[in-house]
């Protein structure tokens, strides 16, 4: 009872500091709204954690009280005694590709052969919905063309490994889903530079060979470290399978804060025209995604799993591509608003997925190869 009064008076206090905030902020005193509003969303995650039905927002909040900071103080997020903290980025991704490597091994690709239609439905449902629906909406969208570039970047990118969390909590195709993230982001130095060059060669100039060896260094050699180690001590080093969710989360949201901080003055000029994009890439790709799939005639569990693998894309990968070809401040603008955005649409589609369990479908029906999510280390 203690600790539920804590939570429901961090809400509380929340509440206050956001109606605070508001209020500094239509009187023009914005220099005490920064201070209130990073409060606030500190506050409001603090509350979430008292109620199960809350828990999943609370990373995505915190990322809301961290980008808050580097709107209002991007100072101390753009470089450190000289060194500029774009040059972190590579160096996350990668830390963050050799952790899912770690969790993967050749179970994971069993699914491949021995359920090969679902498997391709995904992938091809990634690799035609999202990149022609950001090209779409960069066309139309009349921003400046590195910025817009970023918008089809996001819908180049495979899905990530939220989408295999969320597909667990919709009571979707757990293992499907972790196949096709694994599939598609391994294919992912092959396929993202040729659609980029493809779609958005008309915003920026695209160096496909470049771009090709930035995202194998970034996905293929650490994933395939990752492989090599989980083989020679997987479960020997088990802080390590505890340490890696937390460090990739940390390194996600350090990712967007230092793309906030980089993009700032453009974020203030087009800030809500581009969410109002990223918006509607991410709902149209869950929605086409859920209907590809059931054209396809597949059951309602797996087209849930590919509505969450399509809507749901890798914005940390994406950044890193932006950032190794410089235009992390423009380019990389699109997936740092995307990933904190699908996390919140994502677990709100996920929880209402949740309390519909399919009929006459098992809650858990594994691709062939795979073990109970409970048991999944994926997760952990």
């Amino acid at each position: 009872m203690k600790q539920l009064n804590i939570y429901s008076i961090s809400l509380i206090i929340a509440g206050i500091l956001l109606f605070t905030a508001i209020g500094f902020l239509i009187t023009d005193y914005l220099e005490y709204a920064g201070p209130v509003l990073v409060a606030f969303f500190a506050a409001l995650a603090l509350g979430f954690r008292g109620y199960e039905q809350l828990k999943g927002f609370v990373f995505t909040t915190m990322i809301f009280a961290a980008v808050t900071m580097s709107m209002f103080y991007p100072q101390y997020f753009v470089e450190i005694g000289g060194f500029e903290l774009t040059m972190l980025i590579t160096p996350l991704i990668q830390i963050i590709m050799f952790g899912m490597g770690t969790s993967m091994s050749a179970k994971d690709f069993v699914a491949v052969v021995k359920s090969p239609r679902a498997v391709g439905i995904g992938i091809s449902a990634q690799m035609v919905i999202m990149p022609i629906m950001g090209y779409g909406l960069a066309t139309v969208s009349d921003l400046p063309p590195e910025i817009a570039a970023g918008i089809v970047l996001i819908g180049c990118s495979p899905s990530g490994m939220a989408s295999n969390v969320m597909a667990y909590l919709a009571n979707a195709n757990l293992a499907l889903s972790i196949t096709i993230t694994a599939i598609a982001t391994l294919l992912a130095p092959f396929v993202t530079p040729f659609l980029m060059s493809f779609l958005a060669g008309e915003f920026i100039e695209i160096d496909t060979l470049a771009m090709m060896w930035s995202i194998v260094k970034m996905i293929l050699i650490p994933i395939g470290a990752g492989l090599l180690f989980n083989q020679f001590f997987g479960g020997k080093v088990k802080w390590l399978d505890q340490a890696m969710p937390v460090i990739s989360m940390l390194g996600i949201g350090l990712i967007i804060v230092v793309i906030t901080a980089a993009g700032r003055d453009s974020l203030l000029n087009i800030g809500a025209l581009l969410i109002i994009l990223v918006l509607v890439h991410n709902l149209f790709g869950y929605t086409l995604g859920y209907w590809y799939a059931r054209l396809f005639k597949m059951t309602e569990r797996d087209a849930r799993t590919i509505a969450l693998e399509v809507g749901m894309q890798n914005g940390g990968l994406a950044s890193g591509i932006a950032n190794e070809i410089g235009k992390i401040a423009t380019m990389g603008l699109a997936p740092a608003v995307f990933g904190p955005l699908m996390n919140i649409t994502g677990s709100i589609l996920a929880s209402y997925w949740h309390k519909k369990v399919p009929k006459g479908e098992n809650t858990y029906a594994p691709v062939e190869g795979k073990v109970d999510p409970e048991e999944d280390t994926t997760l952990t």
